[in-house]
């Protein structure tokens, strides 16, 4: 027996005959449900780079200025003098 038949025979044994309909329409049911919704959370997204720039003015492909590894001399903390 292969092996999705030990599988409907486990199912069947624990959930009763007149309850496998039932499971089985329910599934039908919550994989149409998914399937919807996916299609539907795909439309909006055909071409996502057509999207409008930001309302914030600022531009995202803009690169922002080079980061030093130390601080320069002039941006140094001066020490406290020791008591």
């Amino acid at each position: 027996m292969p092996d999705w038949g030990w599988i409907v025979l486990v199912v069947a044994v624990v959930f009763g005959a007149s309850k496998l309909p039932d499971i089985a329409r329910n599934l039908g049911r919550s994989s149409g449900e998914f399937k919807k919704g996916l299609k539907e959370g795909n439309e909006g997204e055909a071409d996502p780079m057509a999207a409008p720039p930001p309302a914030s003015g600022v531009d995202p492909t803009a690169a922002a200025p080079p980061m030093s590894a130390t601080p320069d001399s002039d941006q140094r903390r001066p020490e406290a003098p020791s008591a």
